[in-house]
């Protein structure tokens, strides 16, 4: 997975590699480096 570290905080949503499911990601940066990373599966 690739993260753009041009902003400070991310939320989007992104299909799981495996099964094609959805999950949400949430990542929080600071001078470029992850400090928070969160999956979250979005049942459907």
């Amino acid at each position: 997975m690739l993260i753009d570290v041009s902003q400070n905080h991310q939320s989007y949503i992104e299909d799981c590699e495996t099964c094609c499911k959805p999950i949400k990601i949430i990542v929080q940066l600071e001078h470029q480096e992850i400090i928070s990373f969160q999956a979250e599966n979005i049942e459907q």
